[in-house]
């Protein structure tokens, strides 16, 4: 059995970045890219960092750095697009983080897109799309915290989720119960 390591601040300090982001990393999510305006002024961003808030008026929370360059995208347009990805989409995750360099419009490039009632492009095989209007944007330190009232769904439930645990892309192991 593996012991493990708790860090435990003193009470003068706080727990660091790294620490706090070695925890985070324990959190198993889907992976989701974010796609964000019309035309020529399109970026994204992939996520992790996706949550249901509300069914009663179907709303998610998204957080996105200001930093990104997706941020002034999302203030203009004011509308986004969930797309959760298939297992089989790592390559489309690792456009939207930018881990080839891609920027802007040029993420898109490589998969197949559908506009959607909003003006937001979607992804075709996307296991679940949800287009969201922008209905608040809730400012905490580097980042913003939006609230997308969800406008349509698309479900294509017969695939896998591509997920993220421990800093890596990982699949869905089903299990039997017994």
């Amino acid at each position: 059995m593996n012991a493990a390591t708790a860090i435990i601040p003193d009470s003068d300090h706080l727990v660091d970045a790294a620490s706090f982001k070695l925890s985070m990393r324990q959190l198993a999510g889907a992976v989701s890219v974010i796609t964000v305006g019309y035309g020529d002024d399109r970026t994204g961003f992939t996520a992790t960092s996706v949550s249901s808030l509300s069914a009663d008026v179907p709303s998610v929370i998204v957080s996105v750095n200001r930093t990104s360059s997706s941020w002034p995208a999302l203030e203009r347009h004011r509308r986004f697009c969930v797309n959760v990805l298939a297992q089989d989409q790592q390559h489309i995750a690792q456009s939207f983080a930018g881990h080839d360099g891609r920027q802007g419009l040029a993420r898109y490039t490589g998969a197949d897109w559908h506009t959607l009632a909003t003006g937001t492009l979607a992804l075709k095989d996307a296991l679940t799309v949800l287009d969201c209007a922008l209905e608040q944007a809730i400012h905490h330190h580097s980042h913003a915290i939006l609230i997308g009232h969800v406008r349509a769904i698309t479900v294509r439930p017969d695939v896998q989720p591509l997920l993220y645990w421990q800093g890596g892309f990982q699949q869905l192991a089903m299990t039997r119960d017994v």
